[in-house]
């Protein structure tokens, strides 16, 4: 079942600001925010030199570069999810998708490479792998679309033939191409799968029990009879 949604309701499903759990998402490790919290220093140290070795000072601008610095490690993981989601935001149309699991695996990708030293002086590669879990989603016309994301504890409920909903777009009014989709939603266990959580999901939640009781309510045609 694909059914288009209005502009207005794909604004809704994907904020133009960062949300909670998308603001979580690119907060990272702590090495990353080790990261952001030594580009905020450098910058304000870089203020400082550029104040009293040089004798410069720029007054409001220096200011203002100066806060945006210092809070660099805080607000520049809004600004990831901000573009991520301007990324998805930029395709004209979208529709709602429910279709079932047609296929699930686990998989081994390598996230990175680290060179270290053993105790015995050594250079040692040691690769970074994260389990990741790939499903395939599709419905009765052939149309089917495989996402892959980080294996999580929750995912051993998932099964073939589940009902599996998410949000598709398009640049084609007719829905004709899908050039994009969403985090995946399995009603039936309460279950996302996602590699990044693009979608509001209360909003979300809102739009599929409202299709749903549309679709139960919907009259069933009568046969008519043979004379």
């Amino acid at each position: 079942m694909l059914v288009p949604l209005t502009r207005q309701k794909l604004e809704q499903l994907i904020p133009l600001i960062a949300t909670g759990p998308q603001y979580k998402h690119y907060w990272g490790k702590f090495s990353n925010f080790l990261q952001r919290l030594l580009i905020s220093i450098v910058t304000i140290v870089a203020i400082l030199l550029i104040r009293g070795v040089f004798g410069l000072d720029f007054g409001l601008i220096v200011f203002l570069f100066g806060v945006f610095g210092a809070f660099f490690w805080l607000w520049y993981p809004v600004l990831q999810a901000s573009l991520r989601n301007a990324k998805s935001r930029r395709y004209k149309y979208g529709g709602f998708f429910r279709g079932r699991i047609l296929d699930w695996w686990i998989t081994d990708k390598l996230m990175g490479k680290q060179e270290t030293v053993n105790s015995k002086g050594e250079l040692v590669i040691v690769e970074n792998r994260e389990k990741r879990i790939n499903i395939e989603v599709g419905d009765d016309t052939g149309f089917s679309i495989e996402l892959e994301a980080p294996l999580k504890p929750f995912h051993k409920a998932i099964a073939r033939g589940q009902i599996a909903e998410m949000i598709v777009l398009s640049n084609s009014a007719d829905l004709s191409r899908i050039e994009e989709f969403s985090d995946v939603y399995i009603p039936s266990r309460d279950i996302w799968v996602s590699d990044y959580p693009v979608l509001r999901r209360d909003f979300f939640n809102e739009v599929s029990d409202r299709l749903r009781e549309d679709r139960q309510d919907r009259p069933r045609r009568r046969r008519r009879s043979r004379e």
